[in-house]
């Protein structure tokens, strides 16, 4: 249709035979491609609009592709909001995806950070997340506004249209930071389903034990694998919701119980024998675990996409800003009380302090393995996101049998991830190391990136302040990059030895 009108405008429909014919060849192609990605989203549960092409000029058949294509965009809003979420869905979403194996990891946070510079600093890394998620959503939002057809983009996606329309020196660079993103997405998605093996291994692990079962610690993660596998066929965040509701009914048991056994054995030390403030090392450690902590950064545009609202999502009181403001003040609490309690004793989860002979402590930590574990879906639902449509495109197994090939392709990377969560020698140097390398780059760098390319092409869009805020961004999360990533990987390599 766009091209079409732009064609006939002006010419009182009269077309020549040879330039009609031109001008459908082309609508075709596009329609072929809007139909490719159609359908390759749908799998993944992203739909995009279809343009039904004209007739060749008859104003009867004209009528009837447009009545045709009112009748399947009907079809299509039924089924949008038929699959949409709610913003009390979306909200359970993001907190999850935000809310995991980081949670429990939070006493360790405040061993490397200090009571009072932990503190400090987790409020100012909370806001300097949702505002870049917001440039991140401003990004998207104006790459689909000039793109004819597109309801939506993803991460990956609104790095490259936001290059691609960016200023001319920088258009050549949208397919390789579109690549960029996805293979930081993959590995933090792909880090963080490791993580998750890692952690409820070590809780299964300690109850075993306890209960006299003489089981290895890789014996009792292969325990864990097949369960994993069946939560990750799930391939619409419709359908892991009532998952991960569950999830963070469990986690939300998990941390309360921990916390009241915290609070209840014995009186609490006083703060004078812990740190109030840390430095060097320890804190570079500290940035990379409250990184990784806020994880749900590559479900933003998802979740908020999926939503039947998407205004409400980042409005001043909307999903994004109220679910971020309990998810960090809950880390602040779980920190402060955790670090208070056992100090420098504090394990990668607080769980693994509860003494394993209470039967009550037992119960706590398989609860809590089991949150973790329901989690695990909405972590692989984004890798997976990634992963598939390239390759369906690019094998031709993949479009003749694509559920049978989406499956193995499911399974074969839930093998992986347990491969890694086998040889992980510590549960807090390897979530340090996720979040201090790719976390940090996704939360801050793109966005701000994203945010300098579309504002260079508005007439005086970089203003001083902007400017000037976006390299204090930028800033930070290079200096937590490097000093996070070096100290993790030192640490890591003396575990190993």
């Amino acid at each position: 249709m766009y091209l079409f009108g732009m064609y006939t405008h002006g010419h009182t429909n009269r077309c020549k035979p040879d330039d009609l014919k031109y001008v459908h060849g082309q609508i075709q192609h596009q329609e072929q491609q809007h139909q490719d990605k159609a359908i390759e989203a749908g799998d993944m549960g992203k739909t995009l609009e279809i343009t039904a092409p004209p007739g060749k000029g008859a104003q009867q058949q004209t009528e009837g592709a447009t009545k045709k294509q009112q009748a399947e965009d009907a079809e299509s809003n039924q089924v949008k909001r038929r699959h949409a979420t709610s913003n009390l869905e979306a909200a359970t979403h993001l907190f999850k995806g935000s809310v995991g194996a980081g949670l429990f990891a939070m006493g360790d946070c405040y061993k490397n950070g200090g009571l009072v510079g932990a503190s400090l600093l987790l409020p100012v890394i909370a806001v300097m997340c949702v505002h870049c998620e917001r440039m991140l959503i401003r990004g998207s939002m104006l790459a689909v506004e000039r793109t004819p057809g597109a309801t939506f983009y993803d991460y990956p996606e609104t790095v490259e249209k936001s290059f691609e329309y960016g200023p001319r020196p920088l258009r050549r660079m949208s397919k390789a930071m579109k690549l960029i993103v996805e293979m930081f997405l993959c590995v933090t998605q792909f880090g963080f389903c490791a993580i998750y093996f890692v952690f409820i291994t070590e809780n299964l692990y300690q109850v075993l034990r306890q209960n006299g079962v003489e089981i290895s610690m890789s014996m009792t993660m292969l325990i864990t694998l097949l369960p994993a596998m069946i939560p990750s066929l799930m391939t619409n965040l419709k359908y892991i919701s009532p998952v991960s509701l569950l999830a963070n009914v469990a986690l939300l048991f998990g941390l309360i119980s921990t916390l009241t056994i915290a609070f209840t054995s014995g009186p609490m030390p006083p703060i004078s024998e812990r740190h109030l403030f840390t430095g060097g090392s320890q804190l570079s450690l500290f940035f990379g675990t409250a990184l990784f902590s806020y994880e749900g950064i590559a479900l933003i545009l998802p979740l908020r996409n999926s939503m039947k609202d998407p205004e409400q999502f980042s409005k001043r009181f909307g999903v994004l800003n109220v679910t971020m403001f309990l998810i960090t003040a809950l880390f602040i609490f779980t920190g402060f009380v955790s670090y208070t309690r056992w100090g420098e004793e504090v394990e990668g989860s607080i769980t693994l302090n509860l003494v394993v002979e209470d039967v009550f402590s037992q119960v706590v930590k398989i609860v809590a393995a089991m949150g973790v574990f329901f989690g695990y879906p909405i972590q692989f639902f984004v890798m997976m996101k990634i992963l598939w449509p390239p390759l369906k495109r690019s094998n031709g197994c993949a479009q003749k049998y694509p559920i049978t090939m989406q499956v193995c392709l499911r399974f074969i990377m839930v093998m992986m991830t347990f491969s890694v969560a086998l040889v992980v020698p510590q549960l807090n140097l390897f979530i340090s190391l996720i979040g201090s390398l790719c976390s940090t780059c996704l939360a801050f760098v793109i966005p701000v990136l994203i945010d300098f390319v579309t504002r260079a092409q508005v007439p005086k869009g970089l203003g001083h302040w902007i400017y000037l805020k976006n390299i204090v961004i930028l800033a930070v999360a290079v200096l937590g990059i490097v000093a996070g990533t070096y100290q993790s990987i030192v640490d890591i390599v003396k575990e190993f030895n």
